[in-house]
């Protein structure tokens, strides 16, 4: 059986933990990038930093959330229905699916994202003259370690918000003594 009351908060409790994990790994692709490039110019400098931080935590979690809505919905799905609470299944699905989602990008060809306005068409892709990408047999993309710990970390922010209670909503049925009609 179903209760709907603790089900209803339970399906608000995964669009936050859902929404505050996407952040989350915005934020840590984000920072980690810029903070790479840090910029040493003064205070002013700082701010400027922030606010290209800030938006591209916006960015970037609006990327990340349109690719991996429907994977994590059926991975969210599949603990809910299987009553997992735990810690290392919400973490390592979080960051298989960033993995898969990263490797994914990488198998797209290099000139789908370089556009260019050719005489004779409208839009033409071109190539931007870099090195053909690299075969899956020699291991994984650049960048995967980064990938997958971004979808770690929203895992577990996932898992803190929501996770603890998958499944909770089942009502279990109290066992009648065989003896008793």
């Amino acid at each position: 059986m179903i209760d709907g009351t603790k089900l209803f908060i339970q399906l608000l409790r995964i669009a936050l933990g859902f929404s505050l994990a996407i952040i989350a790994a915005g934020l840590f692709l984000s920072w980690g990038f810029f903070r790479t490039l840090s910029v040493h110019g003064g205070p002013e400098a700082d701010i400027i930093q922030l606010l290209v931080i800030t938006w591209s935590t916006i960015i970037s979690a609006s990327a990340i959330g349109a690719l991996s809505l429907i994977p994590s919905g059926f991975a969210i799905g599949f603990a809910e229905l299987m009553k997992w609470r735990g810690v290392i299944y919400h973490v390592s699905a979080g960051g298989l699916i960033a993995l898969v989602l990263w490797g994914i990008g990488g198998a797209l060809p290099a000139d789908l994202f370089y556009a260019s306005n050719e005489a004779g068409s409208f839009i033409a892709y071109s190539t931007p003259g870099s090195a053909t990408p690299t075969p899956a047999s020699e291991g994984f993309r650049p960048g995967s370690s980064i990938a997958a710990s971004a979808g770690f970390i929203a895992g577990f922010i996932y898992w803190i918000v929501a996770g603890k209670g998958s499944g909770g909503w089942w009502i279990d049925k109290p066992s009648s003594p065989k003896g008793s009609r």
